[in-house]
This record gives structure tokens, C-alpha cells and sequence, in this order.
């Protein structure tokens, strides 16, 4: 499915033009302008899944954040954006070949360390109310308690509680269960499977941190069957060989004085990987001997 057909970004002259009118010059930075100019990026064209590659600098997280900006994507938390941002994003446009369903958004790695965070938050909240659930069992189980009114009912449930069952028990029973089973690569994954409903338009940058070359796979094969699947338009800023591998994505290089699109084995960072892997294939030939 594609619900974004195309977006085009200002271009040198245009640029220019506005920073000569600026009357202020206070400002340290003009950001976004000037970032993906540099690299000629001036117009991109969607497929079900496109592909921004590029090293650190090479523009793609600021293409994404602009690109979000422009068409009012939900996102979970705030972004590197200056004074500047809404005048360059004005001056973008975009071609929406349907409606962008609702629940459309742009996910970034902020967004999943942030989660992280809160689970570890939540499970330091768990963790103490455990440690406070056992000096209630105690205290319910081996008191002399006497019940003299309504108002002592709650407490009465308490101690019969604790006197009918184990301390394990008494706690499992009065606590949720605490999220730490998981990994942080597991936490990051079902993050991504949380959020990427049916048929939506998201913009993903950098999925893979967090995450090993195992789940980038899982996340790699979850991408493509929701893309060929259940409706969903994704574009993606990465540099992980499992991601760029994804079938029939469309992948913009980046790291191109003239941005280009590429087929994901002529990629640079894919190439060193293959090249590493090629020069020590004996030893993997020979382990499995």
C-alpha cells in the first residue's frame, strides 16, 4: 500500500533565497536548511517500503523528522527541531496518493529508549511495593488482631489472607507481575509490534538499535508481511544489512553527493560486511567439521 506517493524538499537557490532575507543574525544554527541540499536530496518517490541509507550526518533522521512535520504524524516524544523548522517544512510539499489512516506515526530510537526507561521505572515502582506487601504479610499473619467495627473489615480480609495462604502466594496475588522478563532487545521488538497497527503509514528511523541480528531479522520479516499484508507504508532510516535486504524496497543512498537509489548488495556497509565474512569463510567452513 502506498499512502505517501511523493515529497519534495527545497533545493539550493531556494535556500538561499530565504537565509538572504533573514534580518537576524543571533542564530548559531539554521537547521534543517542546508542539511539535505547539501547532498542534493531534493525529491523522494515511495514504494510500500522506502529506504533511507547514509552514515551518521548523512540527513536521514532530519528527512524523517521533516517529512513527519510536514504531514502531522503522531510521535511519542520531542526532537532536535530549531526556530527554522517551520519555515523549511512550509516549504516542502508532498503528493498523498490516499488518506494517511489515523493511527499513523513516526517511531524513532528516542521513542523506544524512553519506553525502556519506563519499564525499568515501573519495575523499581513493583519492586518496592513487593518488599513493602512482605512486612504486610507478616505483620497480618502473626498479629493478634480483633475486629471491633465495619472499619476494620479491609484489615480482617488482610490477615485471613495471610493466614490461609503462603507469603509467595499472599504477594503474587496483590502485585502485578513484574516486567523485567524481558530484554531490552525482546522490550524494543514488541515495542515496534505494539505500535505498527493495519494499514498505516510509519516512518521508522534506526529500528535496529537495541536490537541483534536475530530480531533485526524478526523485525526485517515483520516489516515486509506488514507491508505486503495488512496495508502498511514504511519508511525507513537504517543502515543494518537485514533491514536494507527487506524484498522489493526502494533505497535512497544517502551518503551520494547526488542522492541515488541503489539495490542493497552495492551499499558500502553491506559491501564490508560481505567482504569481512568472505575473508574468514574457512574458519567458518571448518567449525562446522
Amino acid at each position: 500500500m502506498v499512502y505517501l506517493e511523493e515529497f519534495t524538499f527545497p533545493d539550493i537557490e531556494q535556500e538561499y533565497t530565504f537565509l538572504m532575507q533573514l534580518k537576524r543574525t543571533c542564530y548559531n544554527t539554521v537547521y534543517p536548511f542546508q542539511i539535505l541540499s547539501s547532498h542534493q536530496l531534493r525529491y523522494l518517490e515511495f514504494e510500500p517500503v522506502t529506504i533511507l541509507y547514509g552514515g551518521n550526518g548523512s540527513g536521514k533522521s532530519t528527512a524523517l523528522n521533516v517529512m513527519a512535520e510536514k504531514i502531522g504524524l503522531k510521535r511519542d516524544t520531542l526532537y532536535n527541531r530549531s526556530s527554522f523548522f517551520e519555515d523549511y517544512t512550509a516549504m516542502c510539499d508532498c503528493e498523498i496518493r490516499s488518506d494517511i489512516p489515523a493511527d499513523s506515526r513516526i517511531i524513532t530510537s528516542d521513542d523506544v529508549f524512553d519506553y525502556m526507561l519506563h519499564l525499568r521505572e515501573m519495575n523499581m515502582g513493583i519492586d518496592r511495593k513487593r518488599e513493602a506487601l512482605f512486612d504486610e504479610y507478616l505483620n497480618a499473619k502473626y498479629s493478634h488482631f480483633q475486629m471491633r467495627s465495619l472499619e476494620d473489615y479491609e484489615q480482617l480480609k488482610k490477615v485471613n489472607m495471610a493466614r490461609s495462604k503462603t507469603q509467595s502466594r499472599y504477594v503474587r496475588e496483590n502485585l502485578m507481575e513484574n516486567i523485567r522478563e524481558q530484554s531490552n532487545g525482546e522490550s524494543a521488538f514488541f515495542y515496534f509490534t505494539e505500535k505498527i497497527k493495519d494499514d498505516g503509514l510509519y516512518l521508522l528511523d534506526e529500528p535496529e538499535n537495541s536490537l541483534a541480528p536475530k530480531r533485526q531479522q524478526e523485525l526485517a520479516e515483520f516489516l515486509q508481511n506488514s507491508a505486503r499484508f495488512f496495508g502498511c507504508q514504511f519508511v525507513i532510516a537504517t543502515h543494518s544489512p537485514f533491514l536494507l535486504a527487506i524484498r522489493g524496497a526502494r533505497i535512497y543512498d544517502l551518503d551520494e553527493n547526488s542522492v541515488d537509489v541503489k539495490r542493497w548488495t552495492e551499499l558500502p556497509n553491506v559491501r564490508s560486511y560481505f567482504e569481512f565474512f568472505e575473508k574468514y569463510k574457512d574458519e567458518f567452513t571448518s567449525s562446522r567439521q
